[in-house]
């Protein structure tokens, strides 16, 4: 699945990832924690998998790593052309 939004895609996820293990949190953890597969969540952070996600999903995953939820859509590290 291609889209005009691949690169917030793909940072959304590593931002996730970067966060996750800030807090010393395994995929697993993060699943249990906010009631998703530990597949989903590998698809999220994945960075060649495009996976859409819910704002319902977001405001979990950030609550779960206690930060505010715009830090996960702070996309610092994107392509030169955007």
């Amino acid at each position: 699945m291609k889209s005009q939004y691949e690169l917030y895609y793909k940072q959304l996820g590593l931002n996730i990832a970067y966060y996750r293990k800030l807090r010393n949190l395994t995929q697993m953890d993060l699943a249990e924690f906010t009631d998703l597969s530990r597949t989903h969540i590998s698809n999220i952070e994945a960075p060649n998998m495009q996976t859409h996600i819910s704002l319902d999903t977001i405001f979990s995953i950030a609550e779960v790593l206690q930060i505010p939820a715009k830090e996960l859509l702070d996309f610092r590290i994107m392509d030169e052309n955007n």
